[in-house]
């Protein structure tokens, strides 16, 4: 078995204002990072709107279409938010990037890959049924979430989230479904303000770790020992999703956790490892966040040499 990669040109496409943290570098120095690795390599296609729509309604779905400008930039929601764009050329780039992602569990579920990582911006988890929020626009592993449960017919889903911020949209976006079990760990305090322990969502299925500024990655991987893995085993989902972000990294902007490659190398194994015992090894990784390139790079590195290792 081995691992798969998705990504595609049409990422770099998607052109934020000069001076955003998520800007078209992100992907291309995950792409350098990557390209020496014994990969899969699977261009990841144009989502469906009826995959999307599993998540977000048409009319939401229609209205991101209708704003993609002729030139320049455009904010999809500039009351609530101020950082979520739109240019020319970022309709390929957002529909591929949930295309991607639910390319990836249909490769894994048929058995084409033990696992999978989705290389492709803008990232998705902080965007609600109908609320493009903190640079992302459709729900990207959420969707595919669904896509597992609703076409292809799993029973049982997880999602860990490692992004230093809360995912809070894909919270929104599955909580209501009790076959979907949501854990994220977050620095709290750090926008967008949500993600409290005390929020365990309508069914029980979410797990919110807050971590203090400056925790260290011992102390995260401890964490999840202590939480996530017992939380996977109790629900023992059929596939496991990560939402990776790379911005808890001690070296990123935006954060000021004090995590390390290796953090996220001993993260992914420890969720690899849960994923051998609950569901055949069958892990979909879709990239968030991470804003200090270098940073963003090695991380994700770790991260997919930790995939090919476990699919090995």
């Amino acid at each position: 078995m081995t691992t798969a990669l998705l990504t595609h040109a049409d990422g770099l496409l998607h052109v934020n204002p000069p001076g955003m943290p998520e800007q078209v570098a992100r992907l291309a120095y995950i792409q350098r990072a990557l390209a020496d690795l014994d990969l899969l390599r699977v261009d990841p296609p144009l989502a469906e709107d009826a995959s999307i729509a599993l998540c977000h309604p048409q009319n939401y779905i229609d209205t991101v279409r209708s704003k993609i400008p002729a030139d320049g930039y455009a904010g999809l929601d500039r009351e609530t938010d101020a950082e979520t764009f739109l240019c020319p050329t970022s309709e390929n780039a957002i529909w591929r990037a949930a295309g991607g992602a639910v390319k990836a569990v249909d490769m894994v579920l048929d058995g084409a890959a033990r696992n999978a990582f989705v290389a492709m911006r803008p990232p998705g988890h902080h965007a609600e049924q109908d609320l493009p929020m903190g640079f992302c626009i459709f729900g990207n592993v959420a969707i595919a979430a669904k896509h597992a449960l609703e076409v292809r017919g799993l029973s049982r889903v997880a999602v860990v989230d490692f992004d230093v911020h809360h995912g809070n949209g894909t919270q929104a976006l599955l909580q209501d479904d009790p076959r979907a079990l949501v854990i994220t760990s977050q620095q709290m305090p750090l926008w967008p303000g949500t993600g409290a322990a005390s929020d365990r969502g309508p069914h029980g299925t979410v797990l919110n770790i807050p971590l203090a500024p400056h925790t260290d990655g011992h102390h995260a991987i401890a964490e999840y020992e202590r939480l996530v893995v017992p939380a996977l085993i109790k629900h023992h989902p059929e596939l496991i999703l990560i939402s990776a972000g790379f911005d808890a990294h001690q070296d990123d902007p935006l954060a000021q956790l004090n995590w390390t490659a290796d953090t996220y190398a001993d993260l992914t194994d420890l969720i690899t490892q849960t994923a051998q015992t609950l569901c055949e090894g069958r892990v979909v990784s879709v990239l968030e966040g991470g804003y200090d390139l270098d940073a963003l790079a090695s991380c994700a590195r770790a991260h997919v040499q930790s995939l090919i290792k476990a699919a090995t």
